[in-house]
C-alpha cells in the first residue's frame, strides 16, 4: 500500500461484469450508508433494537397493518423457517419442478425442515389451480403425506411473473382446500416493478399467508425477512428462526438495510433498473440468427437458447450459467448496478460469437 492510499486496493477488478446472478453485484451505496448510520453505540441484541422495531412499521406501510416481519440471514433460511411454521410433520408442500426450494437449496427443506415436496412440471415456472389439483391427492389417507402448503416463486425461476389475478386464483384454490399459500419472494421487488403494483395489491390483498421477502438480490449486503400475513396459520416462528440458526445477534444491521431498501422507493429503483437492463439485453439479441428466446422477459432475467459452443466461448469473457444443457438454454441475469454499457458490450460479444459460428 502506498503512503498516500487510505485503503489497500481491492483484490478484484471492479470493471469486470458478469450476467450469471444478481447476487454477483455489490451493495447499493444507500444500503451501505444505512449500515453506517446504524453503527456506533450499543443496541439490544437479537431483535430488541430500535431498527427492528421500526422495520415492523415500514413493512406495514407496504403490506398493510398486521404484518409481522422476522429478519433472517438468507433466502434458503427464510424459506425453511417459513415453510416449517405452517406445516406439521406429516404435511407436504406443493411447488414447481423448477422451484428454488426443490432445485437450489441442497435439500434444506427436506433435511433441515423435514418437509415433503410435491413437485409439478410447468412450461413457464408458474403453478395454476389446475396443476395444483393434480398432486393435492390422498387427503385423509394415512399412507400419503397431506398437502398443506402451495409455494410459488414471484418472480419465478424462469423470470416470469404471476399476475395479481393469478395469485388470487391460487390463494382462493389453496384456502378452499385447507391449504396455505407461501410466496418465495427473493425477487418480489422485481415483480412489483414489472407489474406496476404495490406489495399490498400483489400479496396481501390476494390472500397470501406468508412470504419470504428478498433483499440480497436487490442491493443488500445480507438479509431477507419472513413476513407473516396470516398469524392464524403460523406456529412457533420465533422459536423456529432461532432453531434454524437464522436469528441474528446484531439484527439492527439487517433491519437497517431493509428499512433503507423500502424507503424512498429504493426497492423499485433498483429492481426497475435491473428489469430495464434485461429488456435492453433481450431486445438486442432477440433477432440474432441462431438464438431464440422461448419465454417472455418479465423481470431481470433472460433465458435464451443458443449453440452450446457459442455459450462456452462467451463464458470465457462473461460469467453466466447453463440453465438446461440438453437444449442449450442459458440464464443471463441483470442487477441494480448493471449499466447500459455492460449490456451493449455483452450484446456485441453475443453477436460476434454467433456470426463466427455460422
Amino acid at each position: 500500500m502506498n503512503d498516500n492510499d487510505t485503503f489497500p486496493k481491492p483484490l478484484h477488478d471492479p470493471s469486470v461484469r458478469g450476467f450469471a446472478s444478481d447476487n454477483y453485484s455489490g451493495v447499493h451505496p444507500e444500503i451501505l450508508a444505512a449500515i453506517v448510520r446504524a453503527n456506533g453505540g450499543h443496541q439490544v441484541s437479537y431483535g430488541e433494537d430500535v431498527y427492528t422495531e421500526q422495520l415492523q412499521d415500514v413493512f406495514a406501510e407496504h403490506f398493510g397493518p398486521g404484518v409481522e416481519a422476522f429478519p433472517v440471514f438468507n433466502g434458503t433460511g427464510a424459506n425453511v423457517v417459513a415453510l416449517q411454521s405452517v406445516t406439521k410433520r406429516w404435511e407436504a408442500v406443493i411447488c414447481t419442478s423448477t422451484a428454488h426450494i426443490h432445485v437450489d437449496e441442497c435439500a434444506a427443506p427436506e433435511r433441515m425442515g423435514g418437509l415433503k415436496l410435491m413437485v409439478v412440471p410447468t412450461p413457464d415456472g408458474k403453478l395454476t389451480p389446475e396443476l395444483i389439483a393434480t398432486v393435492s391427492l390422498g387427503r385423509g389417507d394415512e399412507h400419503h403425506a397431506q398437502p398443506r402448503v402451495v409455494s410459488i416463486t414471484q418472480t419465478t425461476e424462469l423470470g416470469t411473473a404471476y399476475t395479481v389475478d393469478e395469485i388470487r386464483a391460487i390463494a382462493e384454490h389453496a384456502h378452499a382446500n385447507d391449504m396455505v399459500l407461501h410466496v418465495d419472494g427473493s425477487r418480489l421487488s422485481n415483480a412489483a416493478a414489472s407489474l406496476g403494483v404495490s406489495f399490498q395489491e400483489m400479496i396481501t390483498d390476494t390472500g397470501v399467508d406468508i412470504v419470504s421477502f428478498g433483499g440480497t438480490k436487490n442491493g443488500l449486503m445480507v438479509g431477507e425477512a419472513v413476513l407473516v400475513l396470516n398469524a392464524d396459520v403460523v406456529d412457533g416462528m420465533k422459536f423456529l428462526r432461532k432453531q434454524s440458526m437464522q436469528l441474528a445477534s446484531k439484527m439492527r444491521f439487517v433491519s437497517a438495510q431493509l428499512i433503507a431498501l423500502l424507503s424512498d422507493d429504493l426497492y423499485l429503483r433498483n429492481a426497475g433498473h435491473a428489469n430495464a437492463m434485461a429488456q435492453r439485453l433481450v431486445e438486442g439479441v432477440r433477432d440474432l440468427p441462431g438464438l431464440t428466446v422461448p419465454l417472455p422477459v418479465q423481470s431481470n432475467g433472460v433465458f435464451p437458447i443458443l449453440p452450446t459452443e457459442v455459450s462456452e466461448r462467451l463464458m470465457e469473457k462473461f460469467r453466466f450459467y447453463f440453465w438446461d444443457e440438453a437444449t442449450g438454454q442459458v440464464r443471463w441475469m441483470c442487477s441494480f448496478d448493471t449499466t447500459e454499457a455492460d449490456v451493449d458490450a455483452f450484446i456485441a460479444a453475443v453477436r460476434a460469437e454467433l456470426t463466427a459460428a455460422r
